[in-house]
């Protein structure tokens, strides 16, 4: 578009992030930085993500045409044309993470056009970026060398000759240009600067007229997608939260009613046992605090159909308090504080009593803790860590803080979720002790059942046949009772005598346990009928949950209602005939004898004010990292000035991109890994580039495309296609393809769907003419060209090692990614001298010491049948020759501590670049407007003996090797052939 303003031309329609860069010196040309594939000759990992490929389009519009595949960020080109500078991108962290000094870092290239050569032009360790030329051979970046981000100027006769321009001490400085006159200009603290080189920074003075906030107050509709739900003790009502805000619907109408109307986020809700109040906790000032919410009305029954409500604060400190669950006589409030801590609260004495106490239990997430109140108040269960981390064991408390609590499940496996059954005669939990285990964490789980009546144990063993017998017999005695208590009272006081309260047995409880499920599967919520007889879970044996019923006295076992739901939660009625069903923002009530399903209708409106909700999200995630972060000192960082720093400009603020760039700023700050803020927007109707399959000659232009590679197991991967390598695709669905218009055109919203391609071949001109269905670029990318890649590096470490030496990639650490290591590892290498393992751009997860005990076997037994030794022995499972790991700047979180723990274990050498200090575990917390998301590391770990966290402690290889941009993007792997020779030596 015309820099005085008018209507913009679009350019380019391929559906990846296409970035502008820079203009050509006659303004023909306009260079963007794209996400699409990289050249068809490249060994480098396949994730477009990391390295963004360099385009040109004319500036009147027409084909796109590649570059250079290097992975170039902010490129600029000389007046001669001949170069271009860049920053490099090496792996992920979060753009907007300061002050870190690590090998992925970004640094400053300048490429040589005619010679193809790549020169590194910035000496310091650390954070180099946004580079623009000087006059000459000068250039100009921007550095952390000395602190705060500053502008420098340097050339390439001399790279470390650095002079600095600028000298703001805080806030960096950013999104820097050059004029052809020398005059600078770039951002700081919200601010546009221009300099003079020798001159100081002069801010520009700008008055806009405008009303930059009108739309931010807009009415959207209340469908659906729900977060949680509770149900009212008679049934009647729904309340469920939707974007942090309450709303009640009838259950069997189809009125909905708004209950809070905050910018705060209202959440954790439960019904007060008559149903006149709703629980709730509110993070409305400093800190969380437990509300509630009445009609005020007496003669108004329901909330849906309420006029006035009363709102009241009932736990409310300093402290963090959420998490409320009334006693089941209404007059006390279990909670949590702080996160970790269970407490009880007396609403008449105000005052609490402390159950589970600070340093026993570790929340990760908020919600992840879990406990409930038995039917007659004395007692809780909950679920708890107990001083460890990540598994859980089910204990019981006195809720009137006597006594100890109690270790009910005592296991190595993991435990939760307990519910009491039977009138609080049992309870029921989740348990995965005997579910089938994934080849590293996770598994699945059944439910069990603990009983602390023996009387009612002896019942629940009975057949169906004897507890038919059992129940007409003490019917039958029921009845004789009742006429001896009315001979012997006649005429007499009839006075009630209360029963003796109820004491669980606990004695003995391993023979008073069983399991109720019959098979193991993934089971994401169960609940118990009141009488025991029947339990009614959702599981997941295929495609989505459905919901199951089983009668543990027969195992009778059967699907009560398909659903095929991605996630779900279930609460019973309180007369036991119907289940309430959360499932992806959804809520239905089902028929446990029918298994009906009726849709609860949700039909409402809400005000969003979304200023006021940046606002709330902005000081939620301030107060978050305070509680969360893995160092309460946070490093050091002044967390209250940058806050104070950064909210002056939500005023500015109208959008989720700038919130999600201001958000990633403060953040920043922290100098910390697993940071920062995402946006995730949605477009259902967006631009979806489909992908034929096929590799292309992006640097030519013309007519037609030309195929360099089919891709296997590609739409054109088959037995009957004519097309080959080297040939000229023509057409797309009768549409040229020409120099005037960019192809993608021709392929969006085409995926699955019958596409004619017409193509030739160059050499003898035969035509021809084919119908496939495109695949989206998603499968392409990310499986087919990630296989593609992975046969490159199972042939050439063959073909290097003449077959001696096996290859695996750890793609995440994750149980998918070790089940591929596990298979190949044993399987195509097993009668390899020895193993590379290729952990390069990888992004983490938690493999670590599955994949550090799987490398680490030592054979002490061999295996003889009929006296014949076998290949191999005992350690069978385990890979028990020499290793190497290769590793790369782009290796993050758990793919940084598996090299450390694979280096402290003395299994083998690390070899390629370094790798940043990353080795903490992180929570993606979604905010209420699930548009966004914002990470706190929140677990560190150290090293024996270790007195700082592995955070910011970079790991070292002990071969340091990197890949030549032109030898990589040739089909050359250095860091591999090192690898290889390494092993070979090793095994000579």
């Amino acid at each position: 578009m015309p820099s005085s303003g008018g209507a913009a031309t679009r350019l380019t329609y391929n559906s990846s992030k296409d970035i502008p860069y820079d203009f050509s010196a006659d303004n023909q040309t306009v260079y963007f930085g794209t996400r699409r594939y990289d050249v068809a000759s490249s060994v480098r990992f396949p994730d477009d993500y990391y390295f963004t490929k360099l385009y040109q389009v004319p500036a009147k519009g027409g084909r796109s045409i590649m570059v250079n595949s290097a992975g170039t960020e902010y490129v600029h080109f000389n007046k001669a044309g001949d170069k271009f500078i860049f920053q490099d991108r090496k792996g992920y962290e979060n753009p907007y993470r300061k002050h870190h000094t690590s090998a992925v870092t970004r640094d400053i290239w300048i490429y040589d056009l005619k010679n193809n050569a790549y020169t590194k032009v910035s000496p310091f360790v650390g954070e180099d970026r946004e580079p623009v030329w000087g006059d000459g051979d000068k250039f100009y970046y921007l550095s952390e060398r000395n602190g705060n981000q500053n502008l420098y100027g340097s050339s390439e006769a001399d790279i470390n000759n650095i002079t600095q321009l600028t000298h703001f001490e805080k806030d960096p400085v950013r999104n820097l240009s050059r004029a052809d006159n020398g005059t600078f200009s770039f951002t700081q603290d919200g601010d546009i600067y221009t300099l003079k080189e020798g001159a100081q920074p002069q801010k520009v003075l700008i008055t806009a007229t405008a009303d930059f906030n009108g739309d931010q107050v807009k009415n959207i509709p209340v469908m659906g997608q729900a977060t949680e739900m509770a149900v009212s003790p008679e049934g009647k009502e729904v309340a469920f939260v939707y974007r942090g805000e309450i709303f009640v619907t009838s259950v069997d109408g189809s009125i909905t009613k708004r209950i809070t109307n905050t910018p705060y986020q209202e959440r954790m809700i439960q019904f007060s046992p008559d149903g006149r109040s709703i629980l709730y906790s509110v993070e409305n000032g400093k800190s969380w605090d437990i509300y509630k919410v009445s009609i005020a009305n007496k003669n108004e029954p329901y909330f849906y159909a309420s006029t006035t409500l009363n709102f009241e604060p009932v736990i409310a400190t300093d402290k963090d308090e959420f998490q409320g669950v009334y006693s089941p006589d209404g007059k006390k409030i279990a909670y949590l504080e702080e996160r970790n801590i269970i407490k009880v609260y007396d609403i008449g004495t105000k005052t609490s009593t402390t159950l589970l106490p600070e340093g026993v239990n570790y929340s990760y997430a908020d919600g992840d803790q879990y406990f409930t109140w038995s039917p007659d108040g004395k007692y809780l269960l909950a679920q708890s860590s107990e001083g460890h981390i990540f598994t859980n064991q089910v204990i019981l408390f006195k809720t009137d803080g006597s006594g100890k609590r109690v270790n009910l499940t005592q296991s190595g496996f993991n435990n939760g979720q307990p519910q009491w059954g039977m009138g609080g005669k049992m309870m029921y939990w989740f348990s995965d002790k005997n579910g089938m285990k994934n080849l590293s964490r996770g598994s699945q789980s059944d439910i069990f059942a603990m009983f602390f009546d023996q009387a009612a144990w002896d019942k629940y063993q009975l057949s169906k046949d004897d507890i038919t017998i059992r129940n007409e017999q003490e019917k039958r005695d029921s009845a004789e009772i009742k006429k001896k208590l009315a001979a012997t009272k006649k005429g007499k006081d009839t006075a009630k005598v209360k029963a003796p309260d109820f004491v669980p047995n606990l004695d003995n409880l391993d023979n008073r346990t069983e399991r109720l499920t019959i098979s193991s599967t993934d089971i994401a919520d169960a609940k118990l009928s009141p009488d025991g007889e029947k339990l009614y879970y959702l599981a997941r044996y295929d495609k989505g949950y459905n919901l199951w019923v089983t009668q543990p006295r027969t195992n009778d076992t059967k699907m009560l209602a398909e659903l095929k739901d991605p996630n779900g939660s279930l609460v019973m009625s309180n007369d036991g005939k119907s289940l309430f069903l959360l499932a992806d923002g959804s809520i239905m009530k089902v028929g446990v004898d029918d298994g009906k399903v009726t849709p609860v209708q949700i039909k409402s409106n809400m005000d969003l004010d979304a200023a006021a909700e940046r606002a709330y999200i902005f000081d939620h995630i301030y107060k978050q990292v305070q509680k969360k972060f893995f160092d309460p000192k946070l490093q050091g960082v002044d967390w209250k000035y940058y806050h104070d720093n950064y909210v002056k400009f939500l005023p500015s603020i109208n959008n989720n991109y700038d919130f999600d760039v201001l958000l990633s700023e403060f953040l920043g700050e922290l100098n910390a890994s697993h940071t920062g803020s995402g946006y995730g927007p949605r477009f259902p109707d967006g631009d979806a580039t489909a992908s034929l399959g096929l590799l292309y000659d992006n640097s030519v232009g013309g007519n037609g495309l030309k195929v360099v590679d089919v891709i296997a197991g590609g739409p054109f991967d088959i037995d009957k296609t004519k097309l080959k390598k080297g040939d000229i695709i023509d057409k797309i669905d009768g549409m040229p393809i020409t120099d005037n218009e960019d192809w993608a055109k021709l392929l969006n919203h085409k995926e699955g769907k019958y596409t004619q391609v017409n193509f030739h071949n160059p050499k003898t001109n035969e035509q021809f003419q084919e119908t496939v269905k495109p695949i989206n670029t998603g499968m392409e990318g990310n499986m087919l060209l990630y296989n593609r890649w992975i046969k490159k590096m199972e042939h050439l470490t063959d073909s290097l090692s003449n077959g001696q030496v096996g290859y695996v990639h750890v793609r995440g650490m994750d149980d998918p990614s070790y089940r591929v290591t596990f298979d190949k590892v044993l399987g195509r290498n097993i009668d390899k001298k020895a193993l590379i393992v290729d952990t390069r751009f990888n992004g983490g997860g938690w493999l670590h010491d599955d994949l550090a005990t799987f490398l680490s076997g030592k054979e002490y037994l061999t295996l003889r049948p009929q006296s014949n030794k076998t290949q191999g022995g005992e350690s069978m499972n385990k890979w028990t020759r020499p290793s190497c790991v290769l590793m790369s700047e782009g290796n993050y979180s758990d793919a940084f501590i598996f090299p450390y723990v694979y280096k402290e274990l003395n299994i083998g050498k690390l070899i390629g670049m370094p790798v940043a200090g990353t080795g903490t575990a992180v929570w993606w917390e979604d905010q209420i407007d699930n548009t966004i998301f914002f990470g706190i590391p929140m677990i560190s770990t150290y090293g024996i003996n270790q007195t700082e966290p592995t955070e910011n402690h970079q790991l070292e290889p002990d071969i340091k090797i990197s890949n030549d941009y032109v030898k990589e993007l040739a089909g050359e792997d250095q860091q591999l052939e090192t690898a290889v020779k390494e092993m070979l030596k090793q095994i000579n």
